[in-house]
């Protein structure tokens, strides 16, 4: 039985890209954390210590910067096929280029009741992300969030579970829903898009999904926010959700001599329920 190379791919992780347009007296701040990779016939490096066909991964790293400067980001979907486009074509062995982006969102300081031209502060948590894989087959796009925490302190409850011997949850008639939403979506066209304007647009849909269906569990509520996203997008083919159950537990405060009628609680962080789930369109459009 003989030995061979199998799937394989390399690049360069977690460039930190900080854009400044300067353009005007005021600034617009991009801030990305850019991966890369390529795949292709690189079998020579590996097997004979060939690299004559292996761009660099400190390559990946400039090119990343540097276009950052030539090409600019718009947005980290246009960019980051631009750079997709550009490391292929500086590698003839690749066949494919991957191109992951996240972004970190800042908002402008306010002073005096307006936003400051030049003085930002970051927006913590929720991340911004891309996902890029071009090839001669063509380019497929994945955008989306993570930890995009939120919570409903009403609107839930979770009963007419299974029970079998180990069941000691109590049901739930009212109880608090959140979650920290690590959710991507995948464009099936992405020529006429406005990726600003429809990751804009899908956040604003499942915040608005989230806080007005009443839940009978987590899982109902996912598939209610993907079910409007695909009804107001055409250009989405699916999208892809993993949520936490950011548990809130009741505080018995009865040794204290204190009532609790669902006011005061505890955020456990660990362990938790993970749902996830995928909501699609029906190829024969049932």
């Amino acid at each position: 039985m003989g030995i061979i190379l199998g799937p394989n791919q390399y690049g360069k992780a977690e460039n930190r890209v900080v854009r400044i347009v300067r353009d005007t007296p005021r600034h617009e701040i991009r801030d990305l954390n850019v991966s890369s990779s390529l795949r292709g016939d690189f079998a020579a490096a590996h097997v004979d210590g060939d690299q004559s066909q292996v761009l660099p991964t400190d390559t990946q790293k400039n090119t990343a910067f540097a276009y950052a400067k030539k090409h600019g980001v718009t947005s980290p979907e246009d960019y980051a096929l631009a750079l997709a486009r550009r490391l292929l074509e500086a590698t003839p062995a690749a066949t494919g280029a991957l191109v992951d982006v996240e972004e970190y969102a800042w908002d402008r300081i306010t002073v005096d009741g307006d936003g400051h031209d030049h003085a930002f502060v970051r927006r913590g948590g929720e991340v911004r992300t891309t996902q890029v894989d071009l090839s001669s087959e063509g380019a497929h796009v994945r955008s989306g969030l993570t930890d995009l925490t939120v919570l409903k302190s009403t609107g839930s409850e979770f009963k007419g579970f299974l029970v079998d011997d180990y069941t000691t949850l109590a049901e739930a008639d009212d109880r608090i829903l959140a979650t920290s939403l690590t959710t991507t979506w995948r464009y099936s066209d992405h020529g006429q898009v406005d990726w600003n304007r429809a990751y804009d647009d899908v956040r604003a849909l499942l915040l608005a999904t989230f806080a007005s269906t009443y839940s009978r569990a987590l899982q109902e509520t996912l598939f209610a926010m993907g079910r409007a996203v695909l009804e107001a997008h055409d250009e989405i083919e699916e999208i892809s959700f993993t949520a936490p159950n950011k548990h809130h537990h009741l505080v018995d405060l009865a040794p204290f001599g204190l009532d609790n009628a669902g006011e005061v609680f505890i955020a456990a962080d660990r362990p938790y329920g993970l749902i996830e789930a995928t909501v699609t369109r029906d190829e024969e459009g049932r």
